[in-house]
């Protein structure tokens, strides 16, 4: 029988199925010992501030909930940056973006640095699979590639698709295919291929989509790529590659990144308009400068449709829980729950496409729970995205590398630091191998954050919050605690000479 190579079985695992593909042609692992499985789920553009979980006041994440009475619970968890490239990669390599540099909208980590990534420290008899409904993740997969096993196709799981490039196992191939053809834009990338597939696909949704009366408003879709789901298919899919990794590949990691509640915001049918009678309305802030300016009464209506998303993830999320409880998979298995970003719905500002860095679009929920853990414990103290690695490195029994800017949780081999620094970078309109020049950064420490804007509509400026008696970033605080504001103003700005040192011209 001949042997299958990685890019041969990448290639099949793309047109189907993923636990098909794991179960028919993947090669079998003995399981050994007693060694932990990890499972990783992330929920691109979950905020923290908007789950009831954290206090929010729309019971958003019942099942959230009742999985945090069996998890350690961080309640200022900040991802390292307010979008998805900046932030996964982040989470994936234990950096901050100011070193792994991917920086910008779709952009790549650092040549040097592939090799500080999760999935090589689990090399040593460990299943690696990841799998992406988001590209701009699957370009780091790639990156990585013979550190992770498989990487199942970002349509896996899907009712109608059409990606074609994840069978190319260079991110810059699998980049310029799927956008140059299927990229969703205005107009077409290709007028001739582009837009004849774009009718030839559009076709084949509304066929499909007709039959799915669970969403009257059309199924979610993962961004402006023709990958349309359901949440429940997605979830089952989910469930099923989890099983066959247990019976057949034990112990593994698994990294599974979902698109939702990430916009569109497509609930299905029972949770459509779930808040729209409850009559709560969130706090006016004023408005930013830097912001979309988007009128409060349009911020308040996506903000209800994202909540509604969110409850409706939240349910899918339960079921999903409930089957593996039931089969025995959380027994020996570290469940780790959190997201790359969040959302804005305030300001003036809608999303995170923003240079802005309120605790809205920074502050993401983190929850980790243990084999057989059965009681829960609330952390108060900042943490970052960086601190995933080293965490779950210390938990499996690998040595934490030096060059690692994160350090391992409090309750899960780390020590509350309420002093200690901790940093949110979005710099995506600046060059990834320069000085940044144009970058806002958010510097959490003792109780307050300050951000930095720099080089927007050419000047500066800082803005000073106490997050323990001010969580809502009201009151600004940079002129009048002048002591506090130096203070932690000098650090920022050393920081960040120190970062553009490396990137100054001779």
């Amino acid at each position: 029988m001949s042997k299958l190579n990685r890019r041969d079985f990448l290639k099949v695992a793309s047109l189907i199925p993923g636990a098909i593909a794991l179960s028919s042609l993947a090669p079998k692992i003995v399981p050994q010992g007693a060694r932990p499985n990890v499972i990783i789920l992330l929920f691109d553009a979950m905020s923290a501030t908007n789950l009831s979980l954290y206090g929010y006041p729309r019971e958003t994440t019942p099942n959230f909930k009742r999985f945090a009475e069996r998890a350690n619970v961080y309640h200022a968890h900040n991802s390292a940056g307010n979008f998805t490239s900046p932030g996964t990669a982040s989470l994936l390599t234990g950096m901050y973006p100011w070193t792994h540099r991917a920086i910008n909208m779709g952009g790549l980590i650092a040549r040097d640095l592939l090799d500080r990534n999760l999935f090589r420290f689990f090399g040593d008899g460990y299943t690696r699979l990841a799998y992406s409904q988001n590209l701009w993740v699957n370009y780091f997969l790639t990156q990585f590639g013979v550190d992770v096993d498989t990487v199942l196709s970002p349509a896996s799981f899907s009712s109608v698709a059409r990606i074609t490039g994840a069978n190319f196992g260079d991110p810059m191939a699998y980049r310029a295919y799927d956008d140059f053809l299927f990229h969703d834009g205005k107009p077409p990338s290709s007028l001739v291929f582009g837009l004849a597939d774009r009718l030839l696909f559009r076709r084949e949704y509304f066929t499909e989509s007709h039959s799915r009366a669970d969403y009257p408003d059309g199924m979610p879709r993962a961004g402006v790529y023709p990958i349309y789901f359901e949440l429940k298919k997605v979830f089952d899919g989910i469930f099923s590659t989890l099983e066959t990794l247990r019976v057949e590949r034990a112990p593994y990691i698994s990294y599974f990144h979902l698109w939702a509640p990430h916009a569109p915001y497509r609930p299905a049918r029972q949770f459509m308009d779930l808040f729209s009678n409850d009559n709560w309305r969130p706090e006016k802030k004023p408005e930013h400068p830097l912001s979309l300016k988007v009128a409060q009464s349009q911020l308040n209506t996506r903000r209800r449709n994202y909540d509604e998303y969110v409850a409706n993830v939240d349910a899918e999320f339960g079921r999903l829980m409930d089957r593996l409880e039931a089969s025995g998979a959380l027994d020996n298995s570290y469940v780790l729950v959190t997201a790359d970003h969040g959302e804005m719905f305030e300001r003036g500002e809608d999303g995170h496409v923003t240079p802005l860095l309120y605790a809205p679009v920074t502050q993401v929920p983190l929850m980790i729970s243990a084999p057989g853990q059965r009681s829960r414990l609330d952390v108060h103290a900042p943490t970052n995205s960086v601190d995933v690695l080293p965490t779950l490195l210390h938990l499996t029994g690998h040595e934490v590398p030096d060059w690692c800017e994160g350090r391992p949780l409090p309750g899960l081999g780390g020590v509350d630091d309420a002093e200690r620094s901790t940093f949110t970078v979005e710099a995506k309109n600046n060059p990834a191998f320069a000085p940044l020049r144009m970058v806002s950064v958010a510097m959490l420490k003792g109780g307050y954050k300050l951000t930095y804007y720099k080089g927007y509509r050419g000047k500066d400026s800082f803005e000073l919050y106490n997050m323990h008696n001010d969580p809502q970033e009201m009151v600004d605080l940079f002129a009048s605690e002048k002591s506090v504001a130096v203070q932690l103003k000098d650090e920022l700005l050393e920081r960040l000479d120190q970062v553009n040192t490396r990137f100054q011209k001779s």
